[in-house]
């Protein structure tokens, strides 16, 4: 699967340590995996078109313009990862037939080794253009803004829709590769920039937030119905026809991009507190030109300038909310840091600092073998239980019943992700994972229907699940500053070893002669090992950050005192 896809928020405090005391820095998320700076950690962006405030926008269009993409993203972020869904047409319209041994075509086998290989490598090499591609988009967001990201998206989603469709017209050209490679580009343009929509409606951005991520988990469910269609039909709505139909889509992206969706961004919650500030400050309401004018002129300016003000500032409150709503979210977000233990471990370092720490370290480690393993297991799924249950018809059951809980189990985890990320400790949630992949391990590997089942559910739930809780941890403990390289390498890292999974498959089936267990076993118990390794880290480094957080705490609130004390004494002495 995609570590893109899960983003918890677009913006938090950091923690940073200044001239002795401590600070809190709100900073909004940069996917930007090479940020340019001019000062030391202050990355520098000047975009392209300037973002404007939110409510210089009708609601109307805003609503149409998050609707929008969040349909944008459920028909194109993330359709490569229905993979499971859309191999049974593969197979059978031969797709790589050719490649089978006349030994094995005499047999009669459905899908032959070869054949296999090929087209697990078709998934391995989208779902690591996803990953890493990632960089490269972000990079791009940031510094050139969403409607760029959005036509290179239109014309990737276009490039692979025409590929595949001529592969399957064409005998003699092999497009499927490249096309799904065109497709998985694109679905990262799509989706990368969806997140920036949630400053449309600034108070519900953390809605708005988990409706796009669920949009990304339903959109594998494309190549579900195109299954069911072509199921349906006998094999007449052939692929060739889905992809040529499929350029639609693109098309319905493009023309959007230039009627409802705006050119720029909509400014953060940070900067729209800052223009609520400014409009606070009633001394705006006297210019230096008033001296030019008479009184009377002068209280009608000013009354202008005061009605201009309070107009803005109304504005302003309505879509972000006043002050006693602001202290409100930021006690909220202050009680999520102090729940979960690991707040501002390495906040204010260097990227570079941070990934030689073990916190980056382990971190990887799990997460590059838990996306391998995931993506095993989507590629394979059916032809393990085949061999485990020794039944092709239990095997088709099992794929089927797979298809649909793997885009429902996203959407449906959705709240109850949001609460665990709210509510438990990094390291507790790190704990539910580790249990959660070692129960899947266990499970996977027993050649009963009931288990089967039980795993297929667990998988869907654990997948949003892991995802989630690995960019948040991210946020936490490296902090927004360094989130696009820190989190960028992660992504890259487990994109590249994704390309692995055929050496998995090969194994599979030259060493094990296609017994899945041992595999299962081997990386189940590496899981472990790797996930109780950054428990225990998380664990014991949680206790020493909660000490020293509060020395500095209480180091800053001393010298608040001594210059509260010093400034009475100075006042006192002046009278």
């Amino acid at each position: 699967m995609s570590l893109i896809q899960r983003v918890s928020t677009i913006e938090q405090t950091d923690r940073e340590p200044a001239y002795g005391s401590v600070k809190s820095i709100r900073r909004v998320i940069s996917y930007d995996a090479f940020p340019p700076r001019d000062e030391p950690f202050e990355p520098v962006h000047v975009p392209i078109v300037p973002a404007v405030p939110a409510y210089k926008v009708s609601t109307s269009k805003r609503l149409a313009q998050v609707c929008f993409t969040v349909l944008a993203c459920w028909l194109a972020s993330g359709i490569v990862f229905g993979f499971a869904a859309l191999k049974p047409v593969l197979v059978s319209v031969g797709v790589y037939r050719e490649l089978c041994s006349s030994k094995e075509l005499q047999a009669g086998v459905e899908v032959c080794y070869q054949q296999d290989l090929r087209l697990n490598f078709f998934f391995a090499i989208a779902s690591t253009t996803c990953n890493v591609s990632a960089l490269a988009v972000g990079t791009i967001l940031d510094r050139y803004g969403p409607r760029l990201c959005a036509l290179l998206g239109c014309a990737s989603l276009t490039a692979g829709a025409i590929l595949m469709a001529s592969a399957f017209r064409l005998p003699d050209f092999d497009g499927f590769v490249m096309g799904n490679v065109f497709l998985a580009l694109g679905g990262t343009f799509i989706f990368l920039p969806s997140f920036q929509i949630a400053n449309a409606f600034p108070k519900y951005s953390g809605s708005i937030v988990a409706t796009v991520t669920g949009a990304f988990d339903a959109s594998a469910a494309v190549f579900l119905f195109y299954r069911i269609a072509f199921e349906t039909s006998k094999g007449a709505f052939t692929p060739e026809k889905f992809f040529f139909a499929y350029l639609a889509v693109p098309a319905l992206i493009l023309v959007a991009q230039f009627t409802v969706m705006s050119h720029g961004n909509y400014k953060s919650i940070p900067e729209l507190e800052q223009k609520q500030e400014k409009a606070r400050d009633v001394t705006k309401d006297v210019h230096s030109s008033d001296d030019e004018l008479d009184d009377r002129e002068v209280r009608r300016m000013r009354g202008r300038r005061r009605e201009h003000r309070e107009s803005k500032l109304a504005e302003l409150d309505k879509l972000i909310g006043d002050r006693r709503e602001r202290a409100r979210r930021d006690q909220q977000e202050a009680e999520r840091h102090a729940v979960s233990g690991v707040w501002g471990a390495l906040h204010g370092k260097s990227a570079s600092e941070q990934m030689l720490t073990p916190w980056f370290i382990l971190l990887t480690l799990l997460t590059v073998l838990q996306m391998l393993r995931m993506n095993y297991f989507i590629a394979t799924i059916r032809a393990q239980y085949e061999y485990m249950t020794g039944s092709e018809h239990f095997a088709r059951q099992i794929n089927a019943f797979f298809d649909i809980m793997l885009p429902v189990g996203g959407v449906a985890a959705t709240p109850a992700i949001g609460y665990l990320l709210d509510s438990v400790s990094t390291a507790a949630l790190l704990c539910i994972l580790v249990a959660l992949t070692t129960a899947i391990g266990i499970v996977g590997s027993l050649p009963f229907v009931w288990a089967a089942y039980v795993n297929v559910v667990l998988f869907c739930l654990l997948r949003p699940l892991y995802y989630s809780a690995m960019s948040d941890y991210a946020t936490k403990v490296f902090g927004f500053q360094t989130f696009g390289t820190v989190y960028g390498a992660i992504i890259c890292l487990s994109g590249l070893v994704n390309l692995f999974q055929p050496a998995i498959d090969a194994a599979t089936h030259d060493v094990f002669h296609d017994n899945p267990i041992p595999i299962n076993a081997i990386l189940t118990s590496l899981g472990f090992v790797f996930g109780l390794m950054l428990v225990m880290y998380v664990i014991v480094q949680g206790r020493r950050i909660r000490s020293l957080q509060a020395e500095q705490d209480e180091t800053a609130s001393l010298l608040v005192s001594i210059a509260e004390d010093e400034s009475e004494y100075e006042y006192s002495t002046f009278r």
